[in-house]
């Protein structure tokens, strides 16, 4: 099973119709123990490589640098023109450091050079602002992104998100177009099947601009694994549910209406719930590729397997129609 290669919104760059998300590689957990430790993650990059993966997604506070150190070393050992590596710059990467965050030129000329020594590489093929820093005037951001990628250090711009906010990137991107800047031509916004906030203008500007969209959680932080039930104690592994407002965010009624649609397409492809809820995504007209994280070879591999299920038009209708879009009530 070798997962395909799909273009990346007008960058005329192919990369990967599933990525790999790293955020686990050496995050630690409230009790001291590693998420993902290198033997293991070493492993998955093993596993991702072995199915034809090629599209790497990290970033500068993933393990406080230690995803972008780890990929680096497994990179050291193969061709690195045979990958598509993506990080992000945002989030406080130093302490009690009023600079040490956000999107000053500051902040992104220092973080930038050490992701590419993280990493053991001269260049990005894609670098995301991780947020959107209000602070910093957009023409300034848009002229320091450009400068990374007149000398060479960075291939592509994107903007990962985590509210819809299609008017910010539009307004970036005129500055840019003004100028001749380089552009935001990919995007990383959360997408699932019970999170549906970009649909409506946002995808409409994706689609109209053809800026590519690499949705993160396409699982739902574990909910479309299936493993959650209606009115049932929480499994032991359920780890996600540590995260703030978790359970009120996903278990809700409308949500488990919208998790028995995929387990019931699930059950007629013979497929996973996890498998059915990334082909949808593999599916959707306006999705170049999701992106999906593993914590054991065998999870990847399953996840993995998402390539290959075939849905009918019916029933990605039926999975598009499982849980109302945030516009869906005006129509």
């Amino acid at each position: 099973m070798d997962i395909d290669t799909v273009s990346l919104g007008r960058t005329g760059l192919d990369v990967s119709e599933l990525a790999f998300g790293t955020w686990r590689f050496g995050r630690e957990t409230d009790a001291g123990n590693l998420e993902t430790d290198r033997s293991t993650a070493m492993a998955l990059l093993d596993t991702y490589e072995a199915h034809g993966g090629r599209f790497i997604d990290t970033a500068d506070v993933y393990g406080e640098g230690t995803s972008e150190s780890w990929i680096g070393d497994w990179l050291a050992d193969r061709d690195r023109e045979d990958f598509v590596v993506a990080s992000k710059i945002y989030w406080p990467t130093r302490e009690d450091d009023p600079n040490g965050r956000g999107l000053s030129r500051k902040h992104l000329r220092r973080q930038l050079d050490q992701i590419l020594d993280r990493l053991g590489t001269e260049y990005l093929d894609l670098l995301y602002i991780h947020r959107w820093d209000d602070d910093t005037p957009a023409r300034e951001l848009m002229r320091t992104l450009d400068g990374f990628v007149q000398d060479g250090r960075v291939n592509y711009l994107g903007a990962s998100t985590l509210a819809p906010n299609a008017w910010k990137i539009a307004r970036a991107n005129d500055i840019a177009d003004r100028y001749g800047w380089e552009p935001f031509t990919v995007t990383q916004p959360r997408y699932n099947l019970a999170n549906r906030e970009i649909e409506g203008e946002y995808l409409e500007f994706c689609r109209t601009n053809d800026v590519g969209v690499v949705p993160w959680s396409p699982l739902a932080q574990g909910f479309l694994t299936g493993k959650y039930q209606r009115d049932e104690d929480m499994p032991e592994d359920a780890t996600a549910s540590d995260t703030e407002g978790w359970e009120d965010r996903y278990l809700t009624a409308e949500n488990f209406d919208a998790l028995d649609v995929v387990e019931a397409v699930a059950g007629e492809v013979e497929a996973t719930p996890a498998q059915v809820a990334m082909a949808y995504h593999l599916h959707h007209p306006d999705v170049t590729a999701p992106i999906v994280g593993a914590r054991t070879t065998d999870q990847l591999e399953e996840n993995l397997r998402a390539a290959t299920v075939d849905l009918s038009a019916d029933q990605f209708q039926r999975l598009e129609a499982a849980k109302a879009g945030p516009f869906d009530d005006l129509l």
